[in-house]
């Protein structure tokens, strides 16, 4: 079924542990957005966001294809989303992603009208929940808390979501900023 309007580019940043995943999947259960299933150059584990794991060979051929409406590098991996994954626009539907910072520019070049969701918490409540991943220990652990993620770009559209409570509450949290009565500013 079509509607009236084209649907929305949201990419979802922010630092580890601020709980993106566990919120994009509240919004794909609530049916407010379709959520992009990233292809990543590693194999999935336990907890993971839903992916496709594929291995180097494998992304570098889907890239040299043009397979991927948008790729970067990060933590020595390969992340690329699909063309495909993007066809719910069509529909009127929004389709949200998980991001990084460093390609909002390039995204947003690539999506004209791309906002942008920043999902944040304290540090205290990051340090307790990349605590409790058990991924990092000790050093990696504080150099993971450390790590600048840098600023978003100049002129884009970008909204906040404090993520420090229950993961209902961040996900209530989450669609409320994206009804259309929510607070984007502009970076």
């Amino acid at each position: 079924m079509s509607t009236s309007r084209s649907g929305r580019v949201l990419a979802v940043v922010g630092p580890s542990g601020a709980g993106k995943d566990t919120l994009l999947a509240g919004l794909e259960a609530s049916g407010q957005a379709y959520r992009v299933r990233r292809v990543i150059t590693r194999a999935p584990r336990t907890g993971d966001e839903p992916f496709e794991g594929i291995s180097e060979a494998e992304f570098e051929r889907r890239l040299s294809e043009g397979q991927f409406a948008l790729h970067w590098r990060a933590h020595g991996l390969g992340y690329g989303l699909p063309r495909t994954e993007f066809a719910a626009l069509q529909d009127g539907r929004d389709v949200v992603f998980n991001g990084s910072r460093a390609i909002l520019a390039e995204a947003a070049r690539i999506f004209p009208g791309l906002r942008a969701i920043l999902i944040e918490a304290p540090p205290e409540v990051l340090a307790a929940r990349l605590a409790a991943r058990g991924r990092e220990i000790g050093a990696a652990l504080d150099a993971r808390l450390e790590r600048d993620t840098g600023a978003l770009p100049a002129g884009l559209p970008m909204i906040r979501v404090l993520n420090d409570g229950t993961p209902q509450e961040g996900i209530a949290r989450l669609i409320a900023a994206l009804q259309p009565s929510g607070k984007w500013s502009i970076r």
